[in-house]
């Protein structure tokens, strides 16, 4: 049965009319087992926490198995990132290699580096499947799995999914609520909308515990206040300009305020991070923002999006800073950094050169 501790109170709309239940957060926040952080480099303000993009753009047959290897080694040899994130893109026609695939083959090539997805769209997958390969990653890994999850919103495809587009916000939480479930509780039954077992199991757990970090994304005011009653941390998209997520943030706070808990990274506390879409060049920052420009409408499936393209940090190193600064005055506590071309060579010069000059 799920927990009384874990639930709100049920509200109608099950199936054939029953009531459905929703998992909340757990009390008092996310308080997971979690795998040691690597070592400082002094390089950076300690309350600031940074993360790296896991690569996941590959053209058929150009993906390099040595070089996806390197690449982690040096991001954790480097000492100043303490995660790496992928993306969630199915369809498209941007090579992108699937999120989840791609952080367990980034398991394997790590030992103290935090993995995550920001976000997974939830309502285009199975809650018992998603949670069951979850688990499966948190424990290969020795708890060292982020999760993020987000509706997608109204636009998916749902249809390429066998799915109806219609009750999709309920859908996504029921699903998260199936998903807490079969984490925490040795036999599940669950009587929804959507998702019905009875005395279901699934084992192995998490390895954290009660289970892995949930980070949500969103961006309206009712979806962001919907995510902070049901996760344990705020991300900030990557197409989000400074001032809407700063918007996004004080709505966090006040959300967080109102149940007497505070934004931070400690026992019971919520974080806030912020993605950021980054391209740096030392000699000529338009140079920057013209294959900023040009690498996004790859990603967006060559259209230019120009809401995005405003949202992004681009330029010379002093103006990368300068745009960092501004987000993480905006609120955010963890910054993830996604550049966008020539992703090794970003790496090294952030953690050489832009992080230090954060002061």
């Amino acid at each position: 049965m799920i927990p009384v501790s874990l639930i709100e109170p049920a509200r109608p709309g099950g199936r054939d009319g029953k009531n459905v239940v929703f998992l909340q957060a757990p009390p008092g926040g996310f308080t997971g087992r979690a795998a040691p952080r690597p070592a400082r480099s002094g390089a950076y303000d300690a309350g600031m926490r940074f993360a790296i993009a896991i690569p996941q753009t590959y053209p058929d047959g150009s993906f390099s198995a040595d070089d996806f290897r390197s690449y982690f080694a040096r991001v954790e040899e480097l000492g100043v990132y303490e995660s790496a994130w992928t993306q969630d893109s199915t369809l498209g026609s941007a090579p992108s290699l699937a999120p989840l695939e791609a952080m367990t083959y980034a398991a394997a090539c790590t030992t103290t580096l935090r993995l995550g997805c920001t976000v997974f769209v939830t309502t285009l997958r199975s809650p018992v499947l998603l949670a069951k390969a979850l688990a499966s990653l948190d424990q290969l890994s020795g708890g060292r799995v982020e999760v993020g999850v987000g509706s997608g919103g109204p636009r998916r495809p749902f249809g390429a999914f066998g799915l109806s587009g219609d009750r999709y916000l309920a859908r996504f939480t029921e699903g998260l609520a199936l998903m807490k479930a079969l984490w925490t509780e040795p036999s599940v039954t669950f009587n929804g909308e959507f998702y019905q077992l009875s005395g279901a199991s699934m084992e192995p757990k998490p390895f954290q515990k009660p289970y892995p970090r949930l980070w949500f994304g969103g961006s309206a005011e009712a979806a962001v206040r919907r995510g902070v009653g049901l996760c344990d941390a705020f991300f900030g998209a990557g197409s989000s300009p400074t001032a809407a997520f700063a918007a996004q943030v004080a709505v966090v706070r006040s959300e967080l305020a109102a149940a007497g808990r505070t934004a931070g990274f400690g026992p019971g506390e919520f974080p806030i991070a912020k993605r950021i879409y980054i391209g740096i060049d030392s000699a000529d920052g338009d140079r920057a923002r013209s294959r900023m420009s040009d690498a996004l409408a790859a990603h967006y499936g060559g259209q230019r999006v120009p809401a995005i393209e405003a949202a992004t940090v681009a330029g010379t190193l002093a103006e990368c800073v300068a745009g960092v600064r501004d987000v993480i005055a905006a609120g955010a506590e963890m910054i993830l950094f996604t550049p966008m071309y020539e992703v090794t060579e970003h790496m090294e010069l952030i953690a050489a050169e832009l992080i230090p000059a954060l002061g």
